[in-house]
């Protein structure tokens, strides 16, 4: 459920997602789930200029949704995505000057941003390819199912490039290891699934066939549970990144105060009471 915002914010601040209808991939809602489907399977769900501005806008969009408590980032054909699209965005990039190769690396690391603000989980769906960008936005999820015949490459200096793309250098040592991290990003190797559950990139591994309704349903009990709780986790597992072990305490102290304030709290203090489950509503 959602609960409606005062109507002094709502101009502005609320607004439903579901009928949004994007140009370069797919996207429905469920369950108050929101999944996007990147869906050129006939190049393995490359993304281009348009595909990068749009999802990141999405994301930056999801921030004032009021119908979609979760996310599900997944490809079409049996791939996740193969990264950036080798004629549509890397053959224009050796011909652009200076400044107009850093306004695209600053489009493509603010979609990442956009993932990291959005209040709500993000989970990924990797089978078959999840590489370069690809490989990117999967780390830049909450969540990651993925499946044992799927390889994720971060495989930037195969192509001649450094491996620090897109916040890789600070996010993924802080999934794997330092280590681990480093071995991917220096060698551009691709990581089995089977693997990179071991590792810890994936939280689970499914069959490819229950790969989307795993995520999905997944996503769905995120979505069912107190948003506003898990907004305000998702926030701290960013914002602790850059505090001591003190100040991140003392945050958290402020952050668990706010959401004993919630009514989410008092319903579910009402359900166990009653012996019953509770019905959170995100207010």
């Amino acid at each position: 459920m959602t609960r409606p915002i005062d109507s002094h914010l709502a101009g502005g601040n609320r607004r439903s997602v579901a009928g949004l209808k994007p140009q370069h991939f797919g996207w429905a809602v469920q369950r108050q789930v929101g999944v996007i489907t990147l869906n050129r399977p006939e190049r393995k769900n490359p993304l281009t200029f348009d595909s990068y501005a749009e999802l990141r806008d999405l994301f930056r969009t999801l921030a004032y949704a009021d119908d979609v408590h979760a996310v599900v980032v997944q490809g079409a054909g049996g791939n996740f995505c193969s990264g950036g699209d080798v004629h549509e965005i890397i053959g224009p990039l050796t011909r652009m000057s200076m400044p107009d190769l850093l306004a695209f690396t600053r489009m493509t690391g603010d979609l990442v941003k956009a993932m990291r603000a959005c209040p709500q989980p993000v989970v990924a769906a990797i089978d078959g390819v999840c590489a370069g960008a690809g490989a990117i936005v999967a780390m830049a999820s909450d969540l990651r199912v993925g499946t044992a015949r799927s390889k994720v490459a971060f495989l930037f200096t195969r192509v001649g490039l450094a491996g620090c793309d897109m916040g890789a250098c600070s996010i993924l040592p802080r999934l794997i290891g330092q280590g681990r991290a480093s071995e991917l990003l220096y060698t551009g190797r691709a990581l089995p699934g089977d693997e990179a559950l071991a590792w810890g990139f994936y939280n689970r591994v499914v069959e490819p066939d229950a790969l989307s309704a795993s995520a999905i349903d997944w996503a769905a009990e995120l979505a069912s549970g107190p948003s506003f709780g898990h907004a305000m986790t998702k926030r701290m597992l960013h914002q602790e990144w850059s505090m001591g072990v003190d100040e991140a305490i003392e945050a958290e102290a402020q952050a668990q105060a706010i959401c004993m304030m919630t009514q989410d709290f008092h319903r579910a203090y009402h359900a166990f009471v009653a012996k019953q489950k509770p019905v959170f509503e995100g207010d």
